[in-house]
């Protein structure tokens, strides 16, 4: 009996650190992505048979690829959805180049059970306005044959996230606002049979059984490392102006010296 005393305790240091292994995986930003997309797929999958979903779409782009979480197509016309499952609050508009996070933690020590101390986490992610215009803009240029058909950028945070001081003139929505946000457009821009293919074009432009998960980043940092040395350099990675040093109600920020032509900024 003396042997299964060391061997369970080898078990039992197998099965910690397995679990913090597991920990780690299901907590990674890959992870919470994918379930905020799971969450976001069997919404949409609620929408009436006259909508097509697409999900995980991978279009290519003169400058590599771009990845659509999922894309709504109806005859009142296609959604670009982008899912964010985030947790904290959120601030942003549609023009900065960088939205911001904080999560406020209280925590509460054993020796001092009656203090709670507050900490603070601030992050900061690229906007996903921009994320989401983009997209339709990639999808357009693959439906060239219905130009004048309505293209709808839609970002969903999911998660327990908190728009605290979001201002966007596009959708900037919580996941429950999902369906009646698509349901709201009701002008008809397509046929039963143009919507059929439109869904089909889409699904043939989709690249993502070409494309793995690496390149789909490598090519992403590869644009972000292009705009990132332009603006280390005080360019403006939008238009090609010279970036000036402003101050506003965040803090310094870097804005293009052709405003209000151009309106792009970003952290300084």
């Amino acid at each position: 009996m003396e042997f299964l005393i060391p061997f369970l305790s080898f078990l039992i240091i197998i099965a910690f650190v397995a679990l913090i292994i597991y920990l780690c995986w299901y907590n990674s930003p890959k992870q919470k992505g994918k379930r905020g997309e799971i969450r976001i797929h069997n919404i949409i999958m609620q929408l009436p048979d006259e909508y097509y979903v697409l999900d995980d779409v991978v279009l290519l782009t003169n400058r590599g690829t771009t990845q659509i979480d999922h894309i709504v197509v109806s005859k009142y016309g296609v959604f670009a959805i982008e899912t964010k499952n985030y947790r904290g609050d959120i601030y942003g508009d549609d023009e900065r180049q960088e939205w911001k996070q904080i999560i406020v933690t209280k925590v509460t020590y054993d020796k001092n059970w009656w203090k709670t101390y507050t900490y603070v986490t601030k992050n900061h992610f690229y906007n996903p306005v921009k994320q989401a215009v983009g997209h339709v803009y990639r999808i357009k240029e693959n439906l060239k044959e219905w130009p004048y058909l309505k293209v709808v950028p839609i970002v969903v945070f999911t998660g327990k996230a908190v728009l605290k001081n979001v201002k966007s003139e596009n959708h900037v929505i919580y996941d429950y606002e999902l369906l009646p946000t698509i349901q709201s457009y009701r002008t008809t821009f397509l046929s039963n049979e143009e919507v059929k293919k439109v869904a089909e074009r889409l699904s043939q432009k989709n690249v993502r059984k070409l494309v793995d998960d690496k390149t789909h980043v490598r090519n992403v940092k590869s644009i972000q490392y292009d705009a990132n040395r332009k603006i280390t350099s005080e360019i403006c990675p939008k238009c090609g102006g010279l970036l000036v040093v402003r101050s506003g109600r965040y803090g310094y920020f870097y804005g293009c010296s052709n405003y209000p032509k151009c309106q792009f900024s970003a952290q300084c």
